[in-house]
């Protein structure tokens, strides 16, 4: 991938290539730094809320999922309607190199990360072996990704077990499986490889020794374009199912202080080094002995960043824009302070009685919570028809409670 040099320039108008709440979200960060927004709808969001807040919308017609990830045609109309930048959201082309980088060689402001970190990131073994260099520890496994089961299953026997196998190149809890003796590894791995497949075109995994009874800590990063990097703490995301986070927490109630400053310490140096710029989130397994070791880091703005914009008082959207039109980060480490705790629970549109299988269809009532210390993040409401083409996530729900 060659380097486009990203530019500074002061941005005046955003094209949102995203959907649902985060769109909603990104509109309203714009807003409020006076901003004008362009969104972009399928045919099945042509009702959404988001729709209606930005100041322009446009359909791009077709399959409702390609709308969002036609790079060629979004960056295309972000020039057509006088845009400075786009802001991917999450999901999408959010962690999509070539997209970024095309971006930034059509003359438009890419919010977020660098092309190359996001390349770089979003190789999981690239991502492990830099962060080893960086001496950020990482869990024993596969140096490579894998589509030889007895190569394998090989490595798997000189790890030992239990062993995880995760897909080489996707993500979001598919292609992933524990094995937790040998007599098994064959059918999981043939699991994991054929979903793998059916979900990011290629089967390879890697293997990771696996964690018994793990705490799943994320740091977030913030950094500029001039070497100022902070972080603005962690969040708990332990509690997950099939490996896909439901509740998350800032911060972690879980952690004592020393673990909380090494990977802090550990973080901001790893990130500093590499040069990174803009924000992203540092994602760690603690174990029972409070060993910690990375396993992944995710360059683009997290569902879950609601929780730590609570506790610190920042928004890290509109930190994301500033950063992106070259402003330094207005504030130190030590200016960053903790309040209280916040709690976020995922809304999801799933069926319980069909093992929390996606439902979608008409919201016949819908009654947004509110109260202090109450925040709703949605793009829902009575009538409201959910379409099935997206993920399950309708609504986000935190809260925060001071300490006393």
């Amino acid at each position: 991938m060659s380097k486009v040099k990203p530019f500074n320039k002061e941005i005046k108008k955003v094209l949102i290539a995203n959907r649902g709440e985060i769109a909603t979200r990104i509109i309203r960060a714009c807003k409020e730094l006076g901003i004008k927004t362009v969104a972009i709808y399928s045919e099945a969001d042509a009702k959404s809320i988001y729709v209606k807040k930005a100041d322009e919308a446009y359909l791009i017609p077709g399959d409702p999922i390609q709308a969002y990830l036609n790079y060629f045609r979004i960056v295309d109309l972000a020039k057509q309607t006088k845009c400075d930048a786009i802001h991917p959201g999450y999901g999408f082309l959010s962690e999509n190199p070539e997209f970024a980088e095309y971006c930034l060689k059509q003359g438009i402001i890419f919010i977020g990360p660098k092309p190359e970190h996001i390349a770089l990131f979003g190789d999981k073994m690239a991502a492990k072996k830099k962060m080893r260099e960086l001496g950020v520890p990482v869990l024993p496994g596969s140096d490579e990704p894998i589509s030889d089961i007895k190569k394998a299953k090989k490595i798997a026997d000189e790890i030992g077990y239990p062993i995880i196998l995760k897909a080489a190149f996707g993500g979001g809890g598919r292609g992933m499986r524990i094995v937790k003796e040998e007599s098994e590894f064959e059918d999981l791995f043939n699991s994991a490889y054929n979903e793998a497949k059916k979900f990011f075109g290629r089967g390879d995994v890697f293997i990771e020794k696996y964690v018994e009874n793990p705490r799943h800590i994320e740091i977030q990063i913030m950094a500029d374009k001039y070497g100022n990097v902070i972080h603005l703490g962690e969040r708990d995301c332990s509690i997950q199912r099939r490996h896909q986070k439901i509740v998350e927490i800032a911060r972690s109630p879980s952690l004592n202080e020393y673990v909380k400053k090494e990977l802090y310490r550990t973080s901001v140096k790893a990130m500093f080094k590499v040069g990174y710029e803009n924000v992203g989130t540092i994602e760690y397994l603690v174990d029972e002995n409070d060993n910690f070791y990375f396993i992944e880091m995710n360059t683009r703005l997290q569902v879950e960043h609601t929780v730590t914009e609570m506790v610190t008082g920042i928004d890290i959207v509109q930190q994301m824009i500033k950063i992106a039109q070259g402003e330094k980060l207005s504030f130190l480490q030590e200016d960053v302070s903790m309040r209280g705790y916040a709690i976020e629970f995922r809304v999801n549109a799933e069926d319980p009685k069909r093992n929390f299988a996606p439902s979608v269809g008409l919201i016949t009532s819908y009654h947004s919570p509110g109260g202090p210390g109450v925040r709703v993040d949605a793009a829902v409401y009575k009538d409201y028809v959910i379409p099935p083409y997206y993920d399950s996530m309708i609504a986000k729900l935190s809260y925060q409670k001071h300490q006393q």
